[in-house]
């Protein structure tokens, strides 16, 4: 690592030096002077040393701890001195971290340093790899019994640790909570940032200049007042002698009333001149606390910047020796089931966040069998194909079978692409706004994404047979789950619509169902979706995503309500998404996770279905991906009990009213209803070598196919998902970069017109959607996008005459 990281953790002075030999044997003292030095000699970097700020002084055992590595420095904004001497406390030593119930509690070696306290698998580690590192300013430290104790920043970081005894358990306390008012108060005196561009040498000489500009204003201004002051005393000079002129009474009036503005006016002046005065002198007053501040979250991201980029260089460089040491021939035994191994696992790949393999990302480096479809010549970066396109191929399959759907896509490149070089400026930020390379997407839209969610359509079919309201709420439970069992390997993102698009699906003959999407928003980006079944039920929804990027993980909210009506009865059910999180964004092995609560409700009868999807968390027993849910009529009562994963299956219980102890009912226990346990949804299987197309179910592999009569805008004509598709992802991104720019010009033109016609006073009727119309909800009273019609019909006529030229 540089020097400048390493300054981030040694500061100057004797604090931060140990002492040769073995040090002192006398206890650590907090807030003193010596500590407790190793036994061994030539070191004075003990197990349990305690130094603070009042530690200087070069007395045996005083010291911090000098790391070399990719020790995580503390965000921006965060606490954290300069080094160890000037911290307010630091610590190192071995304790006891629980990892998971196989393993148990395993010896890390720990690091209190800058208001962080970070964990490796043993001292000699801290030199290259970090396991974990929490930020103590917003942390919580809850002692547990004689010697464990837990660390815990509300949810995303938990450490439970155990000393060795009950005094090295106090001295660790008392360290943290030094350490963590030290980071608070830091936190506390930083300003706060709200920017994440870096400050740099330009920005400092931009805010001099500034202050230079107005102190020479207000030499100005002040230059002016005294014009004013001399011209207003001539004034009132002028008008004192009038005054004593023998002129008529009214002239004498009128000149009293001008001699009275002109003192008025004068002082104002004068009030303005010493308000503008102040205010420079506050600014110059400030100017060094603010240059100050701003330095010093320059120099927090840099330092993080620098820690990030070797931490993805050293993922970089392990998953080229993994890929180096697994790629097998393709005749070698054994080696056909690989992929189906990565396919299938999924529930226990996170069990100890601190095995050996949690930098490798499997699904990134499976190599291209020689012996499958879609066979391409050449080389795989050019995504040259042999005789003839893969868009011709498309097009004579579909006019050779116009009812047989394609069960396979070309497989993806195995490109490598430098993540952090990318990510890096994103955090914190909307993804809908950043250019983003194809190189993280799949080879889908977003309205063919939300069209998936009809994967499992049967549900709804049944759900239309239910003739109890509680039992059809049960299946519509059911396929709400189901829209989730797709997203469990789905790790890349779906094209990002361009405003106008749409996206059809016509399964009237073999499912009974057709489907509707449209982009109707850029921004915030938002689709509007209806499906209509001729098996008695409507389903609509229109969604709007945003997303952060926070670093570690990416949190991808849908926003808007769903709605489902059956027809036969009348039945309106509606409810909301729940956040997805995808994990591990920079290093380690992506993977997905879904949590929250959802609450189906059914607007005729009052009936209410509460889903919970439990977070995943390496401490729990519970299966991983769960889901419960309660399904309960308008009195509370509750008469299915729903149990299972959002990725395999659902089942339901009925809950039978028993004789409770004073005679009233009380709720049957689960394991006396196993007899009613109904199966309501299982997930298919993925198709054969799915980990080589994107992990597409058997429907997304079917969504892009070629189609004729469908709209111009339509999602299956988009050029540059269509060369992803192909392969050709270098030609992909130019085009990507193409569409977009067209769309930014659309967007500009838009805004001109709106404005110019605000100018002339005209009237300007904003963008508005093709096929969806937007007005309130009759039942929810939101305003949202509702289907139109038409849209059939002008298929049916091939009249597209009313569609945006988008591509």
């Amino acid at each position: 690592m540089a020097a400048t990281e390493l300054r981030g953790v040694v500061g100057p002075g004797p604090a931060a030096i140990a002492a040769p030999g073995g040090g002192g044997a006398g206890p650590p003292v907090v807030g003193g002077g010596g500590g407790r030095g190793d036994a061994g000699p030539g070191s004075g970097v003990a197990s349990g040393t305690v130094a603070t700020a009042a530690a200087g002084g070069p007395g045996p055992g005083a010291g911090g701890v000098a790391t070399a590595g990719p020790t995580p420095a503390p965000p921006a904004g965060g606490s954290g001195g300069s080094g160890a001497g000037g911290s307010g406390s630091a610590r190192e030593g071995w304790l006891f971290k629980w990892t998971n119930y196989i393993k148990g509690y395993q010896r890390r070696w720990f690091v209190l340093s800058n208001g962080l306290l970070s964990y490796y698998r043993s001292k000699a580690e801290m030199r290259h790899t970090c396991r974990g590192t929490i930020n103590l300013a917003t942390a919580n430290i809850t002692v547990e019994d004689s010697c464990n104790f837990i660390i815990s920043n509300g949810g995303a970081q938990t450490y439970h640790l155990k000393a060795s005894s009950e005094v090295e358990r106090q001295r660790w306390v008392t360290a943290l909570e030094l350490a963590k008012a030290k980071a608070v108060k830091m936190l506390a005196e930083s300003d706060e940032s709200g920017d994440e561009e870096s400050v740099s040498q330009t920005d400092k000489t931009e805010l001099q200049n500034t202050l230079r500009t107005l102190s020479s204003k207000v030499e100005d201004l002040s230059t002016c007042n005294d014009l004013i002051a001399k011209h207003g005393t001539a004034l009132q000079r002028s008008l004192s002698e009038l005054e004593s002129l023998k002129l008529p009474a009214e002239s004498n009036e009128k000149i009293k009333q001008v001699n009275e503005r002109a003192t008025l006016f004068r002082i104002t002046s004068n009030a303005m001149i010493n308000a503008c005065r102040d205010f420079l002198m506050l600014a110059q007053t400030h100017s060094k606390k603010w240059q100050k501040s701003l330095q010093y979250e320059r120099d927090q991201r840099i330092r993080l910047e620098e820690t990030l980029e070797q931490l993805a260089k050293q993922h970089n460089h392990l998953e080229r020796a993994f890929r180096g040491a697994t790629v097998l021939p393709a005749n070698t035994p054994g080696s056909a089931g690989s992929g189906k191994d990565q396919c299938c696992s999924g529930k226990g790949d996170m069990s100890d966040e601190d095995d050996e393999n949690e930098f490798f990302d499997a699904p990134e480096i499976i190599t291209m069998p020689e012996n499958l479809g879609h066979k391409r010549t050449g080389s795989n970066i050019s995504g040259a194909s042999s005789d003839i396109s893969l868009d011709e191929q498309y097009k004579h399959q579909l006019e050779e079978t116009k009812k047989e759907k394609r069960t396979r896509i070309p497989y993806k490149p195995n490109y490598s692409l430098n993540l952090w070089s990318i990510m890096k400026n994103c955090i914190g930020k909307e993804l809908s706004k950043i250019p983003m390379p194809v190189n993280f997407n799949e080879p889908l839209s977003m309205l063919q994404r939300l069209t998936e969610d009809l994967e499992y359509h049967e549900l709804l079919d049944r759900a239309a047979k239910c003739e109890n309201s509680l039992e059809q709420l049960c299946y519509v439970a059911a396929f709400t789950v189901s829209s989730y069992s797709t997203t469990v390997f789905r790790t890349s993102k779906p094209f990002n619509p361009l405003l106008g698009e749409t996206f059809e699906l016509d399964r009237l003959e073999e499912n009974g169902y057709r489907s509707l999407c449209e982009q109707v928003s850029h921004h915030p980006p938002a689709a509007a979706h209806h499906a209509e079944s001729k098996n008695g039920w409507t389903l609509r929804q229109e969604i709007k995503i945003t997303s952060k990027f926070r670093g570690k993980y990416l949190s991808i909210m849908p926003l808007g309500t769903i709605h489902c009506i059956f027809h036969a009865t009348g039945h309106h059910y509606t409810w909301k998404k729940v956040t997805t999180t995808v994990h591990n964004i920079i290093v380690g092995k992506l993977w997905i996770d879904q949590s929250g609560e959802i609450d189906i409700i059914n607007h005729k009868t009052g009936d209410k279905c509460n889903l919970k999807f439990v977070p995943y968390s390496y401490f729990s027993r519970d299966v991983a991906r769960k889901v419960t849910g309660e399904v309960t009529d308008p009195s509370g009562k509750v008469h299915f009990a729903l149990v299972g994963t959002w990725d395999e299956k659902m089942d339901c219980f009925k809950i039978q009213p028993a004789v409770g102890e004073n005679g009233g009912d009380a709720r049957q226990r689960v394991h006396e209803a196993e007899e009613s346990r109904v199966m309501l949804w299982k997930r298919n299987p993925l198709p054969k070598n799915a980990e080589n197309m994107y992990y597409f179910s058997e429907l997304a592999l079917t969504l892009n196919a070629w189609e004729g009569g469908t709209a111009p805008t339509d999602s299956r004509l988009r050029p540059d998902q269509r060369l992803m598709e192909n392969g050709r992802w270098d030609e992909a991104n130019a085009e990507k970069q193409r569409l977009e720019e067209k769309q930014r010009l659309s967007r500009k033109k838009r805004e001109a017109e709106a404005m110019k016609a605000t100018e002339d006073g005209t009237p300007y009727d904003p963008y508005k959607a093709l096929w969806f119309e937007r007005k309130k909800d009759p039942v929810t009273k939101e305003l949202t996008h509702i289907y139109r019609g038409e849209y059939w019909e002008c298929k049916e006529k091939q009249d597209w005459n009313s569609c945006p030229d988008i591509f």
